[in-house]
């Protein structure tokens, strides 16, 4: 071996440790309650008691950019997402003529994250139909994405009246892992993971799961938004609020009342998508029985009466994100026959 090569991978690691503290010193600190984070539109603030303490909920709420339809869009986040990360689909239902409602629900992103709070689908769904009431909001279509189709689903069961249609975009919650073989996190498990968590390992996990091992400079932002959440002095109140709503999602899926659903429902699914929630920590043996959520949706579909489902080839988790065109073309054709029962209808999904 020349002595060249032992130099050159000296100076290596020298650069690494280097650079190491630099790169760590450029992630932001956006705060626990992102203050220092700036959402596309105004945010407007929803107070209300839960479980005997104060909280207070962030939300957005655009109004139609052309000629109001006289409809109003909900939009749910999901949990590695904001409100704001809906602001390509706000802007597009806004040019058609939608009010767009999107809150960031307690625990996450802007609103608060109350400590000792028992996360439940049940209570933010209670706390959204009280937002919406005050926002004068009376029927609507429902759009949640991911952990927000749980919530979506929980919402629709409790109230059918109010929801005019139901979209799911690639939901969790259509499978119960736990019955599948992921064994149940305790709480100190879910926040020693948390405990992990940081700029590099949300990219690397949106990278494997959400986009098929691809990256686009787009997604740096809500990268930079989660990790700006955890990097903050008040990081841990972060973490704790992810580690709980992780129990909720772990202990509440929606898979066994699929077939309550009394509201006209269509599936959007990403069929890239490689999310199975915790399935990492099943035994080998049967990690392949967890269902990702493509392949759980397929079941899904026959059990909600009347359901239609659209599969967005090459796409992943975040359709929405990685590709808005393709994703809004489906989306409003969805939208454009609320109602109609074509169960397997194709959108358009053939450009790149």
């Amino acid at each position: 071996m020349s002595r060249a090569a032992p130099m050159r991978a000296a100076f290596a690691l020298l650069a690494t440790l280097l650079l190491a503290p630099a790169a760590a010193a450029q992630v932001p600190h956006y705060g626990a309650d992102l203050e220092h984070f700036d959402y596309p539109w105004p945010v407007h603030w929803f107070d209300a008691e839960a479980q005997g303490g104060k909280v207070r909920m962030a939300y957005l709420d655009v109004a139609p950019a052309g000629p109001a339809n006289g409809r109003t869009a909900v939009l749910l986040h999901g949990k590695n997402f904001c409100a704001a990360t809906w602001q390509d689909t706000i802007a597009t239902l806004a040019a058609e003529g939608f009010r767009i409602i999107a809150p960031d629900q307690i625990g996450f992103c802007k609103s608060s994250k109350p400590a000792g709070f028992q996360y439940s689908f049940h209570t933010l769904a209670d706390l959204t139909d009280r937002l919406l009431t005050e926002a004068g909001v009376e029927d609507f279509t429902l759009i949640g994405h991911s952990t927000g189709g749980m919530l979506g689903i929980r919402y629709a069961l409790l109230h059918p009246e109010r929801v005019s249609q139901l979209v799911l975009v690639n939901p969790l919650g259509l499978n119960d892992t736990i019955a599948e073989g992921v064994p149940y996190a305790p709480l100190s498990q879910l926040r020693a993971a948390e405990a992990e968590t940081d700029e590099a390992s949300i990219r690397a996990y949106q990278r494997r799961v959400y986009y098929q091992g691809e990256w686009n400079a787009r997604y740096e932002q809500w990268v930079d938004m989660l990790a700006g959440q955890y990097a903050s002095e008040a990081g841990d109140t972060v973490r704790e609020a992810q580690a709980r709503t992780s129990d909720m999602i772990q202990t509440q899926p929606t898979a066994h009342e699929l077939d309550r659903l009394q509201v006209p429902t269509t599936l959007i699914i990403g069929q890239e998508d490689l999310t199975a929630f915790r399935a990492a920590a099943a035994p080998e043996a049967v990690r392949d029985q967890v269902r990702t959520v493509p392949e759980a949706a397929e079941e899904a579909v026959e059990r909600i009466q009347g359901a239609a489902i659209m599969r967005l080839p090459g796409l992943g988790h975040s359709p929405q994100v990685e590709a808005p065109d393709r994703f809004h073309r489906a989306l409003l054709d969805a939208l454009a026959t609320p109602g109609t029962p074509q169960t397997n209808r194709q959108p358009d999904d053939t450009t790149p």
